[in-house]
């Protein structure tokens, strides 16, 4: 069993359905240690351990705690007794991530950090500055880059086979329950294009290499205020104009109805002076019909459960959102027994060493930059009647 702990910030939906069942079969596996979960509330706890029955983890605050107060604060008191060593992933809503980054990294911790790694790239930079100050890895899990479809789209591109990129156009959009269920005490917070747009910026970006230029925004605020009050966008669309000139149109939505056959609808279409790609990334031509849940275009490709070819497992995990995870835990991993028993100067030196040899294969922060910066620029776009936003050298965006 590997000596190295992890600890989980966030036990919302995205730890219930992906990180939570990828840790437990690696922690099997005997490729991490102990796991510990810290959330505000005790009753989120307790669901992930009716959950997760025979998978036992430490919980802050304890489960003999009053399951209903909040502890917005307690990640601070799980980092401080965290081990040397730990493994950070953090999940919180998207509006928490800095914080949360920041004392991480105060703590000497490396982390794993679902996207957007934050909201603007002021918060970015000062990520990025702490994380190179000591050497830290700091990795946004953009699980895209994972999926063999955008894969193949990086590939290809890069041999040429697409020429010179024209335009774009993304969708990703989500069935009304992330609004109204999930993510219904922040959605104000944050958006969707925000929360899920993030990814296609990303995958045009790291299909292509390209730096965004310029940006224009538009957001439609209608259902969710009219059912909750909450003044929080329904849809929100970005237009992006990368250095070379080309466009990509992204849009999304998180109150499509609950009808739809997916979570999630989504899909890209790339087109270049001599090809085109277009992928259906919800509809992969495997479906279920059944009593209990009606249609479903199902992906195998995500985050599934299927039968173990071990003989003393009954059944594992698999998927690109299982592989983009556990990427960032073995990079954690390898660091730490690279500089394992060094003096500080020396590991700090070998740790950016490494570090350095990742930068363009990661989406550590200087590649994080560009979803961040986008997200940034879409809302600044909105914010002045969809003005158009440009960049500076630093990614920075500003009102043209």
């Amino acid at each position: 069993m590997s000596k190295y702990p992890v600890l989980l910030v966030g036990g919302g939906m995205i730890s219930r359905e992906v990180i939570l069942p990828t840790l437990f079969q690696i922690q099997r596996m005997g490729e991490i240690g102990e796991i510990a979960v810290c959330s505000r509330r005790g009753s989120t706890l307790h669901r992930l351990r009716e959950m997760f029955p025979n998978n036992p983890f430490r919980g802050y605050p304890g489960f003999d705690s009053d399951p209903e107060v909040s502890h917005p604060d307690l990640y601070k008191q799980a980092l401080a007794e965290a081990a040397p060593g730990t493994v950070v992933l953090v999940a919180t809503p998207d509006h928490l991530h800095t914080t949360v980054v920041l004392a991480a990294l105060e703590h000497g911790l490396h982390c794993v950090v679902q996207k957007p790694l934050c909201l603007n790239t002021d918060d970015l930079y000062t990520i990025k500055s702490k994380a190179d100050a000591i050497g830290g890895y700091v990795l946004t899990d953009y699980h895209k880059r994972h999926d063999p479809a955008v894969r193949a789209a990086r590939y290809r591109f890069r041999q040429g086979d697409l020429g010179e990129m024209l335009y774009g156009h993304a969708w990703i959009e989500e069935r009304r329950e992330i609004a109204f269920d999930h993510f219904k005490l922040w959605i104000d917070q944050s958006s969707s294009f925000e929360y899920v747009g993030c990814h296609y910026v990303d995958a045009y970006y790291y299909v292509t290499g390209l730096r965004p230029r310029r940006v224009i925004g538009f957001g439609q605020k209608k259902l969710i205020k009219q059912k909750t009050g909450q003044d929080a966008f329904d849809a929100v669309q970005g237009v992006v104009e990368w250095e070379d000139g080309s466009t990509l149109w992204v849009q999304t939505s998180w109150v499509l109805p609950q009808a739809q056959s997916a979570l999630t609808s989504q899909g890209l279409m790339l087109h270049g002076t001599e090809g085109e790609y277009w992928a259906d990334h919800k509809a992969r031509n495997c479906r279920f019909v059944t009593e209990k849940d009606g249609y479903e275009d199902f992906n195998p490709n995500f985050f599934r459960t299927y039968d173990s070819w071990d003989p003393e497992r009954e059944s594992d995990v698999w998927g690109y959102g299982y592989e983009s995870i556990i990427q960032g835990v073995h990079d954690i991993i390898r660091l730490q027994e690279a500089t394992e028993g060094m003096g500080e100067a020396d590991a700090l030196a070998r740790r950016r060493e490494l570090l350095a040899a990742l930068e363009t294969k990661r989406a550590l922060p200087s590649q994080a930059i560009v979803g961040t910066a986008v997200n940034e620029a879409v809302r600044l776009s909105i914010a002045n009647d969809g003005r158009g936003v440009r960049f500076d050298a630093n990614l920075r965006p500003g009102l043209e």
